[in-house]
C-alpha cells in the first residue's frame, strides 16, 4: 500500500496526486508477486529456504495513463552460521515514481533463524533510509475562472516550488515462519514514520509527506495432489493495512513437474492478476504477472504489468547432485 499524510490541504495538491490518493490511501507499492519476494516486504525472510538469493522486479501500473506509478526492487538475501546459530542477511533497495512524486530506499536486512519444528522462525529488522522527491515544477493547476470554480489557484502556495527532495532515517520490522509446505509471516514497515519536509519557509505552508507504516501478513501452502504427483496447487494471501484502510490480495498458483506455472489472483481493493512463470534452469527464476482493474480503470488502462527474475541456490546444505531443484519451496 501507499500511505502517507500532508499537514495542509490543498485541492490543487489533491488533483496533483490523482494516483497517490486512493480509497486504499497507498504509498508503498503492490507486488503482485508476493510469494515469491518476501524480502521486498519482511526483512525476517532474510536467508529463508537456506538460500543465498538474488531477485528483482519492475512494475507498470496502469499502462498507458500519464504519470502512473512504475516501481522497481532489487533484493539480495544470505544465510549464514556463527557457531550453532542460524542467521540471515541481505539488502534491498527501491525505486519508485507514482503522479508527481518519487521514492528510492535502500535498506540492509538482518535476520535471527531458530530452529523450531520442520522450519525456522525468524525475526528481521530493515535498517535504511529513505528518499522522498516531488516535481512540483511539473504540477498543473487550473487558473481561477477557468472552470467556473473559485477554489483554483494557479500559485497555491501548499504546492512546492520546483523539484524537492529529502532524506530520512527508516526502520522496518518483521517475524517469519516456513516449513518445506508452508509458511506465513507478519511486518511492519515505516516503525520511524520518517517526515519528509520540503518547506523552504517563504510560503507560509508546511510543505511535508509523512509515509505510514504498512502492517503485512502473508501466508501460503504448498498442496501436492496425490494421484498426480507432478501437479502442486499453491494457495496463499496477503493482507495490507495502515489500520485505517485495508486490502488483501488472494492467490492460487498451479505448478506442473516444480517448474512450470500459472495461476490466478484477486485484490479486493479492484482487479484480477493472471500470473505465468517458469524456472529456466536449476535456480533460475522468471515471472510475469498481468493486473487487470475491474473497475472504469480498465477502460483507461492497460492494466498493470509486473516482471521479476530470481536466482538462488543453497550453501549452507551443498548436494552434489544432478535433480533438479526449485527456489519456490523452502
Amino acid at each position: 500500500m501507499r500511505t502517507f499524510s500532508l499537514t495542509k490541504r490543498s485541492t490543487n495538491l489533491l488533483v496533483c496526486l490523482l494516483f497517490v490518493v486512493t480509497a486504499s490511501a497507498q504509498f508503498d507499492p503492490q507486488i503482485g508477486q508476493y510469494m515469491y519476494l518476501p524480502t521486498a516486504y519482511n526483512p525476517a525472510a532474510a536467508g529463508e529456504g537456506n538460500l543465498m538469493k538474488a531477485a528483482g522486479a519492475h512494475r507498470m501500473q496502469y499502462v498507458d495513463i500519464s504519470n502512473a506509478p512504475m516501481s522497481t526492487w532489487f533484493s539480495f538475501s544470505s544465510p549464514f552460521v556463527i557457531g550453532k546459530t542460524s542467521h540471515g542477511a541481505g539488502v534491498r533497495f527501491l525505486n519508485d515514481r507514482y503522479g508527481l512524486f518519487t521514492t528510492q530506499s535502500l535498506y540492509a536486512q538482518y535476520a535471527y533463524r531458530q530452529k523450531l519444528g520442520k522450519g525456522y522462525l525468524s525475526v528481521g529488522i530493515d535498517l535504511g533510509f529513505v528518499n522522498v522527491g516531488f516535481k512540483g515544477d511539473s504540477a498543473r493547476t487550473v487558473p481561477q475562472g477557468a472552470t467556473g470554480e473559485d477554489y483554483h489557484d494557479n500559485d497555491d502556495p501548499a504546492v512546492p516550488k520546483g523539484s524537492k527532495s529529502g532524506m530520512k532515517f527508516d526502520m522496518g520490522v518483521g517475524l517469519y515462519y516456513a516449513t518445506p509446505v508452508w509458511w506465513v509471516g507478519a511486518s511492519y514497515s515505516h516503525v520511524t514514520r520518517p517526515s519528509i519536509d520540503w518547506s523552504d519557509g517563504t510560503s507560509g505552508y508546511e510543505q511535508k509527506v509523512t509515509l505510514v507504516g504498512t502492517m503485512y501478513v502473508v501466508g501460503g501452502y504448498h498442496f501436492r495432489l496425490k494421484n498426480y504427483r507432478e501437479w502442486v496447487l499453491t494457495p496463499s494471501a496477503m493482507v495490507m493495512s495502515d489500520f485505517k484502510s485495508w486490502d488483501v490480495n488472494l492467490t492460487l498458483m498451479c505448478d506442473f513437474k516444480d517448474r512450470y506455472r500459472w495461476g490466478l489472483g484477486y485484490r479486493i481493493a479492484g482487479s484480477v492478476n493472471i500470473l505465468l512463470g517458469v524456472d529456466i534452469i536449476s535456480g533460475l527464476q522468471l515471472g510475469y504477472t498481468c493486473e487487470l482493474p475491474t473497475n472504469k480503470l480498465l477502460l483507461e488502462s492497460y492494466g498493470s504489468h509486473e516482471i521479476y527474475l530470481a536466482y538462488g541456490f543453497d550453501i549452507l546444505k551443498p548436494k552434489r547432485t544432478n535433480k533438479y531443484k526449485s527456489i519456490r519451496y523452502l
